[in-house]
């Protein structure tokens, strides 16, 4: 009967901790499992990241190419086609700019959008974008619409 006071472990769940360095008789002394000579059985020994044995590693096999350019500007993409099924769906009104857009969980305000004309524009609409396509200036504006762009 198990009571609090006489419960055991269950059997194999616990090992004896490994000692070792306490002499010959505990089956780990003399290089305290640690092998003959190098750095791994010097104390203070830490392997450098990505270190392969002295073989050349990887980072240094492989050879380095491209560029990143730092000013790029990436633009998050809103296409005419989402802009007339949006307004086909009552979501949106004549007016489209990066709040309407942001409530409607289509972009997020930390980067710049840009409409693109992938689609058909029907309704007369009022946008303002940070950039926008030439295909999708025409379309909007043929559809009787307007466009801003801040930059």
């Amino acid at each position: 009967m198990k009571h609090i006071g006489n419960l055991k472990y269950a059997e194999g769940s616990r090992q004896k901790k490994k000692r070792i360095g306490r002499g010959q008789g505990s089956g780990h002394g003399g290089t305290s499992t640690k092998g003959h000579k190098g750095a791994q059985s010097r104390s203070g020994y830490a392997s450098k990241r990505g270190f392969e044995g002295g073989q050349m590693p990887l980072s240094r096999r492989v050879p380095k190419f491209g560029f990143k350019n730092p000013f790029r500007v990436e633009y998050q993409v809103i296409n005419i086609a989402t802009l007339q099924e949006l307004f086909d769906n009552n979501q949106l009104t004549d007016t489209v700019d990066m709040n309407i857009l942001q409530d409607l969980n289509l972009i997020n305000r930390k980067k710049p959008f840009k409409i693109l004309g992938n689609g058909e524009l029907k309704a007369k609409l009022n946008v303002t974008a940070n950039k926008v396509s030439e295909s999708a200036r025409q379309k909007i504006e043929s559809a009787g619409g307007s466009v801003t762009t801040d930059a």
